[in-house]
């Protein structure tokens, strides 16, 4: 749907150029795929900063039917680091570099090469260690020797794929400490959410990327990392009930026969489990 928005993107594009509205059209070649706003204003004499970082497109149709994660935060280092981002793709030569976002196509495959690398040496150590990631594709052939390299090391790996998985997992002494599922219903799940348990103080990032090639090496994406305890209680909650999906969750397996998953647990259809749970949340 994405690439059939172009002409009418154009079009905006033309009429807000005439109504005075500056516009940055980002580096020739490199599509731009994150999904991040940000709101300067001068409060009491100091540049204050909202920022809103989504896993999906602020588009009125497909907010309907797609599932997606946004941030919106007041975080002063988050919306530093957003402002970074515009910076580059107004002056392309002006590469930053970050402490907090995970930023394609500069640092995002080498950070999370990091990431992976720390659980298993916290496993090797003793220390608590997984590894677990919601998207929508997975198909970058270099990050998926990562995750067999985790999982050779002993660490488990969840994996929520809809789409594209070129890992095969359950194959024993390369991945038969990785479990991966893939949900397909009513609403297309859209979100990448990123966990690492990092010995017991679990990491979170939602993300625009897909780990694919394209996302790490020839995109403008985000990662945004959540700090505040709150919203990482949801997000393990959500992936949690995504994880117990015994409805329209299909197992991947290295046979691919992607059957679903069935057992003597009550009925849990993740996504009518999940509306049930924000209902719950907004009592």
């Amino acid at each position: 749907q994405a690439r059939f928005d172009e002409a009418a993107n154009i079009r905006y594009a033309e009429d807000m150029t005439k109504e005075g509205v500056k516009l940055i059209f980002g580096v020739a070649g490199l599509k731009v795929h994150s999904k991040a706003c940000l709101v300067e204003r001068n409060e009491g004499g100091k540049t204050k900063r909202y920022s809103v970082i989504s896993t999906g497109n602020y588009n009125e149709s497909t907010a309907r039917i797609y599932t997606d994660y946004t941030l919106f935060t007041a975080n002063n280092k988050i919306g530093k680091e957003i402002n970074k981002i515009f910076d580059f793709l107004e002056v392309n030569y002006r590469i930053k570099k970050y402490n907090h976002l995970l930023v394609s196509p500069h640092y995002m495959r080498n950070a999370l090469y990091h990431l992976i690398e720390i659980e298993i040496e916290n496993h090797k150590n003793g220390l608590p260690s997984g590894i677990r990631l919601k998207m929508n594709s997975l198909s970058d052939f270099r990050m998926i020797d990562k995750l067999y390299d985790a999982s050779r090391a002993g660490v488990k790996v969840q994996l929520i794929v809809r789409g594209i998985c070129c890992l095969i997992p359950g194959v024993k002494g390369m991945s038969e400490n990785i479990e991966v599922i893939s949900i397909v219903d009513k609403f297309l799940e859209h979100p990448r959410l990123f966990i690492f348990e990092s010995a017991g103080d679990p990491k979170f990032y939602i993300s625009s990327a897909d780990l694919m090639r394209r996302n790490l090496d020839l995109r403008v994406e985000i990662a945004c990392p959540i700090y505040d305890e709150g919203i990482k209680e949801q997000l393990t909650d959500t992936f949690n009930i995504s994880w117990s999906d015994n409805v329209k969750a299909r197992i991947i397996s290295d046979k691919s026969d992607n059957v679903y998953r069935s057992n003597n647990n009550s009925k849990i259809r993740s996504q009518f489990k999940m509306y049930e749970y924000y209902q719950e949340k907004l009592k």
